[in-house]
């Protein structure tokens, strides 16, 4: 199993090559090589230094780079690396759009020693953004799941509701409010069941089981182009290894009704 540990700052010379991460706009290219200058250290891969760097559609890249958008990327390379690759596409992301300080305006700097830009005049410090979204598998007494497709889902796919989490709001009541919104039915139990980081393009997906409790499916038509009980016999298309929502999906084929 490849064991990643996150640090800010190398903690010494490498062994070896470092796996770097070029960024271009929302695309990425994995390579080996030295520490890229300008570069941001993501931490080490079973023993590797991991670097990500902003690579401008005018510099000089590498002539066996190959950019690829992570969804692309998914499968072409092992599961920590693509994990590393979607961190490192978040990272150049947050330092792109963090030049300048959006309290003041003057230019930002890295803050020693933490994941952070700080600016140097009013002292404001921006971190990463992370956008929590809560996304549910809801079964019914007779052991049939909810599943919908989303206006902007590819094909005729069906997968499990979800949406953000807004100011002030618990995840339970995320999850409650996202359902009432979206197809129109009230949960009984709902109960964490695991998450994901997800970069498309700064989210953090966290997974819920649901039982159903009342109601008659209303999709909300600006955003659910149809909804329905599906059994574990009469499966649509659902969604691809890549996401949660496959793997909550998985697991309710795998077991009996809650």
């Amino acid at each position: 199993m490849s064991v990643f540990l996150p640090l800010v700052d190398p903690p010494g010379p490498p062994d070896g090559p470092a796996l770097v991460f070029s960024v271009r706009d929302r695309d990425v290219s994995v390579g080996e090589g030295e520490a890229p200058e300008g570069g941001l250290f993501v931490g080490i891969l079973d023993g590797r230094h991991c670097w990500a760097v902003e690579v401008g559609p005018d510099d000089q890249a590498d002539p066996d780079a190959f950019f690829v958008d992570l969804r692309r990327l998914w499968g072409m390379v092992k599961n920590p690396v693509w994990v590393l690759a979607g961190r490192s596409v978040q990272l150049v992301d947050w330092a792109r759009t963090h030049r300048y300080c959006g309290r003041c305006g003057t230019p930002t700097e890295l803050a020693p020693g933490e994941r952070a830009r700080r600016c140097p005049d009013c002292g404001l410090l921006a971190f990463p953004r992370l956008a929590p979204a809560v996304i549910v598998l809801i079964e019914r007494d007779d052991g049939c799941a909810l599943l919908a497709r989303n206006v902007r889902f590819p094909g005729n796919m069906y997968s499990c509701l979800a949406g953000f989490v807004e100011p002030g709001e618990t995840l339970e009541e995320a999850v409650r409010r996202e359902v009432k919104e979206e197809v129109g039915v009230e949960l009984g139990d709902v109960s964490y069941w695991g998450s994901q980081p997800w970069p498309f393009p700064h989210s953090l997906m966290l997974g819920f089981l649901a039982r159903y409790s009342s109601g008659e499916i209303i999709c909300a038509p600006d955003e659910i182009a149809d909804a329905r009980w599906f059994s574990r016999e009469e499966l649509p298309a659902i969604p691809p290894g890549i996401s949660i929502a496959r793997r909550l999906i998985d697991d309710w084929l795998g077991r009996g009704p809650l």
